[in-house]
């Protein structure tokens, strides 16, 4: 497993079957690289698994092990053509199993059982689909169920007749049963809900399996999964829409735990259809999340709230359990109850985009936060993987992930002062002093003095929404920074006074995306792309736009980067159609055929000289970085793959290539 030759090259069915036989420190690191994303090289060839591990290597902070892996021969490929300089971790987790990728839409259900043997997850998505996963492998088993007309919210498993079978709910207001061993439906979707179904459950009343569902329509059904009917009358009580439901047993009755919209969660007898005692009430915000578990004998429920915590409640007394349970800071969207190593624990899900493990006996964090997500985790539950506990989340990143439940170098501190995503970067030298420039979704500009990480001056605002894009340069002497808004419009700030330069530029007809700065003939301008699709060239000087826009994009330009090719100066742009485009900006003309090979929307481009060729780098929303000879227009080397969208690409000025995807930052040099 040390061995990376063995690793880039053997059948990775074989790698991820060896992986749980590792021992040591050296051996247990190598699993933790191959598994962060498995996902993306499991299907890749021997060169791509090379860069991608290679790439993980130096996110865990072993450069030497991605170092031997850049170096591992490939049969039939070249030598590998970049290697990597460092990147961080911040997306990186040991704990993660697998990563089970194929949804195009958020996964807001997951469930966990058995088929045939073998531990599965199921999920439901908002591509309307459901998906059953091999929890051993990471890999699907069978076809994709289909047949939901709106987003899949829900999920259970249960068994009719000694089959199990997954029960699906969907914003099409339809329930849905399907055998989990043939992949097909076993009846006729289930309709009554009046709104769309937002939780399911099984259990079994008086030795027939149900369904529970609960619904936007304010009722909490059950349904008989042989017959396919309802069974008596929906459960009414909730006085808003029902996010959630549990099933269990309390001193020998089946019950239903349900959350709703409306803050409260009600526990109901299954055999009799009526409420037992009062709501449960202490949460403050619709309660999305609900479990049912066992601590010290006692059936307890877990739920999850819009309020941030976590509560468990005693479902004899109806009590709460001790105080809150408190660290996420967003809405709690999933919970799941397990055992680990003979203790009760919870594992809930946030908006936060994190994962927490809790101990139910002492109301305590039992791990670190299961960070990885790069969306809202919306769905969790537990399971047992080859011996071990594990947790299954699934979040609008579009991924599911596997948990490990038991064995759950910056420089200075962060910069903060914006209140809200920060969306653009530029540097410059402001009196001498190396300064950042920002723009944020907070409306504001902001500039940091880089050697001691303080603000200089104040923010700068104007924008009257998003500032989404930043470029620096100097007009007439002085430093100044050109941003661009989604409220349509281009400005010009005098850094060192942090005033603004002249009226705001008009023109574009939608946001603007993207703003470079260049010199044509001498004057300085700025180049802006815009979702208008179009992009535009202003003089700073006298703030007037240079000609007409430039058409060509057949959708939103996303990026722009400006550069000098054989004595002239030329603009590249990126755009959601797919494709990079050149233009002369002395003529306004396009340089060129545009150039194509993405298969999704480019996300970034810069310029730069790598190995004394003037190149563009590009990279998209499907995690490919690709690197251009400007003079040719032909692609250089392969593709490099990435494990989530690359939003930000720069070039050094000694050839390195800066790739930001996901929430993480890679730096690679020539090999």
């Amino acid at each position: 497993m040390s061995d990376p030759g063995w690793l880039v090259n053997a059948d990775p069915g074989q790698v991820l079957a060896a992986l749980d036989g590792a021992t040591g420190r050296e051996e247990m690191l190598a699993v933790a690289v191959y598994r962060a994303s498995a996902h993306v090289h499991w299907d890749a060839s021997a060169g791509v698994r090379r860069q991608v591990l290679a790439l993980d290597a130096a996110r865990y902070g072993d450069h030497g092990l991605s170092t031997r892996i850049t170096a591992a021969p490939v049969g039939g490929a070249a030598a590998a053509r970049w290697g990597l300089e460092w990147a961080t971790g911040s997306m990186v987790d040991h704990r993660l199993r697998h990563t089970l990728s194929g949804h195009t839409g958020g996964v807001c259900a997951v469930a966990t059982g058995l088929v045939e043997g073998r531990p599965v997850a199921v999920t439901g998505s908002a591509d309307e689909t459901v998906r059953v996963w091999d929890l051993a492998t990471g890999r699907p088993l069978g076809e994709i169920l289909t047949g939901h007309t709106g987003p899949v919210e829900a999920v259970a498993i249960g068994m009719v007749e000694g089959r199990p079978v997954a029960v699906t709910g969907s914003a099409d207001q339809s329930v849905r049963v399907w055998g989990l061993s043939t992949g097909q439906p076993i009846s006729e979707p289930l309709t009554g809900h009046t709104g769309p179904v937002y939780a399911a459950a099984t259990g079994v009343v008086e030795g027939r399996p149900v369904a529970v569902t609960g619904s936007a329509d304010e009722t909490v059904r059950v349904w008989d999964l042989v017959t396919g009917r309802p069974v008596g009358e929906p459960l009414i009580g909730h006085t808003d829409a029902v996010c959630a439901v549990t099933t269990g047993v309390v001193e020998g009755r089946p019950v239903a735990v349900t959350g709703g919209w409306d803050g409260t969660v009600r526990v109901w007898d299954l055999t009799t259809h009526q409420s037992v005692g009062e709501p449960l009430t202490g949460h403050t915000r619709p309660v999305r999340a609900v479990a049912i578990g066992m601590v010290e004998g006692r059936p307890v429920a877990v739920t999850g709230s819009a309020d941030e915590t976590v509560r468990v409640w005693d479902l004899v007394t109806g009590r709460p359990v001790g105080e809150p349970l408190i660290g996420h800071t967003g809405p709690v969207y999933a919970a799941a109850t397990g055992v680990v190593e003979g203790r009760p624990v919870a594992v809930t899900g946030s908006a936060d985009k994190s994962v927490r493990a809790w101990g139910l006996s002492t109301g305590q964090p039992i791990s670190e936060p299961l960070t990885g997500h790069t969306g809202p985790v919306y769905a969790a539950a537990t399971g047992v993987v080859e011996g071990r506990p594990v947790a299954v989340t699934g979040s609008w990143d579009r991924t599911v992930r596997v948990w490990d439940l038991a064995t759950g170098q910056p420089v200075g501190e962060p910069f903060t002062g914006h209140t809200n995503e920060v969306w653009a970067v530029a540097t410059t030298v402001v009196e001498g002093r190396p300064v950042a420039v920002t723009g944020s979704r907070d409306e504001t500009v902001r500039v940091w003095d880089l050697a001691t990480g303080r603000p200089v001056g104040e923010p700068l605002t104007g924008h009257t929404d998003w500032v989404g894009a930043v470029a620096t340069t100097v007009v007439e002497g002085r430093s100044v920074a050109v941003t661009g808004s989604w409220d349509g419009t281009v400005r010009v700030w005098d850094l060192a006074t942090g005033r603004p330069v002249g009226e705001p530029f008009t023109g574009h007809t939608d946001l603007v995306a993207a703003v470079a700065t260049g010199v044509v003939e001498g004057c300085p301008v700025a180049v802006t792309g815009s979702w208008d699709g179009t992009v535009r060239v202003w003089d700073l000087a006298t703030g007037r736009p240079v000609g007409e826009p430039f058409t060509g994009h057949t959708d939103l330009v996303r990026a722009v980067a400006t550069t000098v090719v054989e004595g002239r100066p030329v603009a590249v742009t990126s755009s959601d159609d797919g494709t990079v485009r050149v233009w002369d900006l002395a003529t306004g003309w396009p340089a060129g055929e545009p150039i194509t090979g993405h298969t999704d929307r480019v996300l970034a481009v810069a310029t730069g000289v790598v190995e004394s060729r003037l190149v563009a780098v590009t990279g998209s929303n499907n995690k490919k970085v690709r690197v251009w000879d400007l003079a040719t227009g032909r692609q250089i080397g392969p593709e490099l793959v990435f494990p989530a969208a690359v939003h930000a690409v720069a070039v050094t000025s000694d050839g390195r290539l800066v790739v930001g995807f996901g929430w993480e930052v890679a730096v690679l040099a020539p090999s």
